[in-house]
């Protein structure tokens, strides 16, 4: 694809009027809209801004490139704006920027829409392209100095792999940055380009949005003089064990690559240990720290989403078929109902807490993690502590883990083989199991037995009250002890012939998901692009009566979700008691509720109203999405 497809006379504004960063971004942002590249241009402005709070996209030599890959671009596309007299834009070199590519890129960005923004990435690293368009003067111009240097053979739109030198040894490098559309491939040029005029032999690997190119083999690693890691965001570190590594922002290729290369031919670097989580190079320590975990968190959250969605929306259409349709005796029995049930509930959802546990637990220590976490997860699954539990043995198999490292630092060299493969995996497993079976597992189970004898007690006395409490349990662990023991209270009720309990119990054990997703269209700047889409299958979770749809909301941002979700809950809790709704069937949620003794249109009236307590709830406590 020719960059001139991307860039056009629409998206192009000769004279850049703003004297500040921000107002460069609005001017651009507001080009890009009025060509029709935007699907949502405050949110793609709020990404670029993200971008640019990881490290400034000012590069130096006059040039800036604020780019976002969002869900806000309609259509990928370049903006092109220049300023005669120059802003402050933060830039690497501290020198004013004339010359600003806005880079829009869709989500689902393709390889040929990723190979021309690198190249014009690429192409900006040219001292006589960057003059030729400070000088332009009309539209026309810079899309003739575009054209004239592009490269129209897809062959050359890889960043090349190798230089050749006078020097002996190879120095490698690694670029990436978080996009992985415009710096990630100006660090490899920077670097190619000086390691070229200076005699040294060097290989790059980009890790951009594309996926990694000229990787780097164990052969060459083992052999190489140092290695660069020029980095925003996470690249595999342990292969560099032992050699002499320099990390270092993205930016700091671009703005000064001779110094690292030969900061690299010196090996002036410490000898990487490994042992230690793929890091993200260059980032500040302090920050690292207040952010750790939020990170872990995150790295198991989003690696369950797939196990919630997949799980949750197959359960739904089982229940297409019948509510009792997965069961062998009931009269509506449907062997495809049915393997979609054992799939979704029986597999999906049975892995949903060990991923979660497991992914935090890697994303602290490593791999050596992932085993001890998934382990901890499994026996907070089957223990009945819930998703909460999963948190706890994820983030306790992950320090157990780090503590095992820390404490077989000073092995004998000959026994590093077997730390990986038996001394991590059989110490981690055993200490997270013990710990979750001997001090975590049986007080969720007391407080789950104790919970429930104190719903026998409560009995019916009161039902708004007692409507109320059951809804609010709903929402609190979402499938764990709590949620099963309102649940469990409820089926006891329908046996006994009492149908409200349990008219409450779903009433607010469908909010959570109903809620959030709700939230996640009215609210759209909370929440990122996964929680966005995520949204979409929390609606049909919530309406199957599916409370698990809201675990990875729940799990990101607990102080925030938990509350809004229980108020809600327990407000549809209540009205379903205050309507007077019974209801015969187990499960089903919407599909149910034409079953229900008394009004089913009060009993959707209630849920309506927890969830929209609960979207608002959520809409005004939680935090823009950065």
């Amino acid at each position: 694809m020719r960059i001139t497809e991307l860039l056009t006379k629409d998206t192009i504004q000769i004279n850049i009027t703003s004297t500040s960063k921000t107002g460069v971004i609005d001017e651009l942002v507001t080009v890009l809209d009025k060509s029709g590249k935007l699907e949502d241009p405050e949110e793609f402005k709020q990404a670029i801004l993200n971008r640019e709070a990881q490290s400034t996209t000012g590069i130096g030599e006059g040039i800036a490139i604020p780019h976002a890959k969002t869900s806000a671009v309609k259509a990928p596309a370049i903006a092109f704006g220049k300023s005669a007299q120059g802003v402050d834009y933060e830039s690497l070199d501290g020198a004013p920027a004339h010359l600003f590519f806005m880079i829009a890129a869709t989500e689902g960005a393709n390889q040929t829409h990723l190979e021309a923004l690198s190249r014009l990435s690429s192409m900006l690293m040219d001292g006589d392209v960057r003059k030729s368009l400070l000088n332009a003067t009309t539209k026309e111009e810079v899309l003739e100095i575009i054209n004239v240097h592009d490269q129209e053979d897809e062959e050359e739109d890889e960043v090349p792999a190798e230089t050749s030198g006078t020097n002996h040894g190879k120095v490698l490098a690694v670029t990436a940055c978080p996009t992985g559309i415009a710096h990630t491939y100006m660090a490899a040029d920077a670097l190619k380009a000086k390691a070229k005029e200076m005699g040294v032999n060097l290989k790059v690997e980009t890790n951009g949005s594309g996926g990694a190119k000229n990787v780097l083999t164990s052969e060459e690693i083992e052999n190489a003089v140092a290695i660069i890691v020029a980095a925003d965001t996470k690249v595999e570190m342990n292969r560099f064990k032992g050699k002499p590594v320099i990390e270092v922002p993205v930016a700091e290729a671009i703005r000064r690559p001779e110094e690292l290369l030969n900061q690299a031919m010196k090996q002036d670097a410490p000898l990487y240990k490994g042992g230690e989580r793929s890091g993200e190079a260059g980032a500040v320590p302090e920050k690292k720290q207040k952010t750790g975990f939020y990170k872990h968190l995150m790295n198991g959250v989003s690696n369950m989403l797939p196990f919630v969605v997949g799980g949750g929306i197959l359960i739904a259409i089982s229940f297409l078929f019948g509510i009792q349709s997965a069961n062998p005796d009931s009269p509506e029995y449907n062997e495809f109902a049915a393997m979609l049930m054992k799939i979704g509930g029986d597999n999906a959802f049975y892995l949903m807490v060990p991923v979660l546990a497991g992914f935090i637990a890697m994303s602290i220590a490593d791999r050596p993690g992932f085993a001890p976490g998934m382990i901890g997860g499994l026996i907070a699954a089957t223990g009945q502590s819930g998703f909460l539990g999963g948190i706890i043995a994820g983030f306790l198999a992950g320090y157990v883990v780090l503590g095992i490292k820390r404490l077989t630092n000073n092995f004998p060299p000959s026994l590093e083989g077997i730390k990986p493969v038996l001394i991590y995996p059989l110490l981690g497993i055993f200490i997270t199991g013990f710990i979750m079976l001997q001090f975590l597992v049986e007080p969720l189970s007391a407080v789950n037995t104790g919970i429930q004898n104190w719903l026998d007690g409560l009995g019916t006395g009161n039902l708004i009250l007692l409507g109320l409490v059951l809804g609010g349990m709903m929402a609190v662990d979402m499938g764990g002890p709590i949620n099963k023991a309102a649940f469990t209270f409820g089926i006891a009720m329908i046996e006994g012939g009492n149908l409200s309990p349990h008219a409450a119990i779903m009433a607010g054990g469908m909010v959570p998901p109903l809620g959030l997703a709700l939230a996640t269209t009215l609210f759209k700047k909370k929440f990122n692009d996964n929680e966005r889409k995520a949204g979409i299958a929390a609606y049909f979770m919530g309406a199957s009566f599916i409370t698990e749809g809201a675990i990875p909301f729940a799990a990101a941002d607990p102080f925030r979700v938990i509350p809004s979700i229980v108020t809600g809950s327990a407000v549809a809790g209540a009205l379903a008691m205050f309507f007077g709704i019974g209801l015969p069937a187990p499960h089903g949620g919407l599909f149910v509720f034409p079953v229900v003794e008394g009004n089913p249109f009060l009993y959707l009236l209630a849920v309506l109203i927890g969830s929209v307590i609960t979207a608002v709830m959520v809409g005004l406590l939680k935090k823009p999405n950065k």
